[in-house]
């Protein structure tokens, strides 16, 4: 079992039914004001109305939770800061995907693009960044720490993070859905490596915003179609980093009782 650094300091004690009820509190909110919205997701970056109330509305909804249960539960600095981090070998990939997410932006097509979207579409990015990392990332890693050991942290809270995109079936995209929950899953596992390469959490943060406002932004796929590559580096990196870990600790271990 991994022990959260700190935890006897923290206002609450991280416990992972309180890490899924912030996630499902936070999930509730949002989908419940895309339904209000009648969100249809396909559309999302259409204009100017379709990002305000299916982008940034129910992401500022979303936020409101996330500051009252992290402030209650005092679980920011542990969700924000990593003290164990992997080799920095571990961010060639999120440096990967940055590189494609503003290539994208350089080469692709916004002609539609109007200055209010083009804020619309700053505010939501940095919103998505910030909740989507901080709910699925973050905090639940603080959580899922109190009883699994890094490699089911991992597992775990991208796989949470991937199945947050599940509903989309029933808001516009149907059977594509399933694939998009795979391809979050390794994108979940880039994200997780900017995290604990550096430190904290704020790389992983720009990089999700930087990505969703490369895609939501440009009306040419170039860097969805690098997606599932990126996704399967993710994993593998993932795997691979968090085995070299869990033997180097293994090690560590059995000369401490030596």
């Amino acid at each position: 079992m991994h022990t959260t650094s700190g935890a006897t300091a923290l206002r609450v004690r991280p416990r992972v039914w309180l890490g899924l009820a912030v996630f499902i509190a936070y999930l509730a909110v949002f989908y419940a004001i895309w339904m209000v919205n009648g969100i249809d997701y396909a559309r999302v970056g259409e204009s100017e109305d379709t990002l305000l109330k299916w982008y940034v509305a129910p992401l500022s909804g979303g936020l409101v939770v996330i500051l009252v249960s992290l402030s209650a539960f005092g679980w920011w600095r542990p969700s924000l800061r990593e003290t164990k981090r992997l080799p920095r070998s571990g961010a060639v990939v999120p440096v990967i995907m940055a590189v494609v997410a503003i290539l994208n932006l350089v080469f692709g097509e916004f002609s539609r693009v109007t200055m209010t979207m083009w804020i619309l579409l700053v505010i939501g990015s940095i919103l998505v960044g910030f909740n989507e990392e901080v709910v699925a990332r973050g905090q639940l890693v603080v959580a899922l720490r109190s009883r699994f050991g890094e490699m089911g942290v991992w597992f775990l809270s991208t796989t949470l993070f991937s199945l947050l995109h599940l509903p989309n079936f029933f808001f516009g995209i149907g059977s594509l859905a399933f694939l998009q929950v795979v391809i979050q899953f390794g994108l979940g596992s880039v994200y997780y490596l900017a995290f604990r390469s550096t430190g904290s959490l704020v790389p992983a943060m720009l990089l999700h915003g930087l990505w969703d406002f490369s895609t939501f932004s440009s009306s040419l796929p170039w860097a969805g179609l690098t997606a599932p590559f990126l996704a399967i580096a993710g994993v593998v990196v993932a795997v691979v980093l968090l085995v070299k870990e869990r033997r180097r600790d293994a090690d560590a271990r059995l000369q401490a009782v030596r």
